[in-house]
């Protein structure tokens, strides 16, 4: 591990077998993860969980709430906001695909936080979500039981898309066994609303400044994955959660994708384009620099 970053020891063999042609890389999963914001005295934080060590995938590491895309995400549902078609020229997808995109990310927040992203008007959002009644609606949504526009039926909500700012994407290297096309959105917190550790993957749960976070990783005492810290670099420069809202229409989400190449004496260079500091330099032996 350098810094707080997230490098599985089997990176440079799967590297090595992609580059001489015995590995096919899988196809991507599609994915939502939502960087959930609350303005404090001290300028906004983010809420963040910690997956359990025991998770095949990035145990151990801080990540926002996020997962991966229902295939009934793409069911007809009540919506509010931008309209799909919009939607779908800023995620640069089909339309009924960047609904399950929008949809994902307001689900697994639901799922993972206990924060819900819809109302019972187009201009209106749920207040307090803790009961036994909403407990169970959360869990039969966890376990597959229930789908989201289902759930939103029974209860008469909206999916207020207009409080979501999609950010950036980061699609899994090729050379990764689990692989993720993610979508990374912003939003506040409701008004009302209150983040819990919902999620069975998760170990621990905090809201933390992201320059705070960011300068834990630096000591290397947070893991991160690449995307993670990257985009919290990215929200430091705003002083509110309606400013990085606000800032969202206008970035760029082109796909973050790595590019690994082999060099004559058998290095591995892995490179982010775009983001030089997660660049490393794999001798023959193994271990990354």
């Amino acid at each position: 591990m350098a810094n707080g970053q997230w490098y599985p020891p089997e990176w440079p063999d799967r590297i090595r077998a992609l580059a001489d042609g015995s590995l096919t890389p899988v196809t991507p999963k599609r994915a939502a993860t939502v960087m959930l914001l609350k303005d404090t005295d001290t300028g906004p934080s983010v809420h963040m969980l910690r997956r359990r060590t025991s998770m095949a995938f990035a145990g151990g590491a801080y990540a926002y709430p996020g997962g991966g895309v229902d295939p009934r995400d793409e069911q007809q549902i009540r919506w509010a906001g931008p309209t799909r078609a919009w939607w779908a020229r800023r995620l640069g997808l089909e339309e009924a695909a960047a609904q399950a995109i929008v949809c994902a990310a307001v689900r697994e927040t639901y799922e993972e936080a206990g924060v819900l992203l819809a109302g019972p008007t187009d201009d209106s959002v749920v207040g307090d979500t803790t009961g036994e009644d909403w407990e169970t609606d959360r869990a039969a949504l966890v376990a597959r039981d229930l789908s989201f526009a289902e759930f939103l039926d029974r209860r008469g909500l909206a999916l207020r898309s207009d409080l979501l700012g999609a950010w950036t994407r980061w699609i899994t290297p090729e050379f990764e066994p689990r692989r993720y096309d993610t979508w990374f959105f912003v939003a506040a917190l409701p008004e009302g609303q209150r983040t819990r550790n919902a999620s069975t993957e998760a170990d621990r749960t905090v809201w933390i400044r992201p320059t705070d976070a960011a300068a834990s990783y630096d000591k290397g005492e947070l893991l991160m994955m690449p995307p993670t810290i990257a985009t919290l670099r990215q929200l430091t420069p705003y002083d509110s959660a309606a400013q990085t809202l606000t800032a969202a229409p206008d970035r760029d989400l082109t796909p973050v994708l790595a590019r690994a190449r082999l060099g004559e004496d058998g290095e591995i260079v892995l490179a982010w384009p775009g983001h030089d500091e997660f660049t490393k330099h794999i001798p023959t032996g193994g271990t990354s620099t």
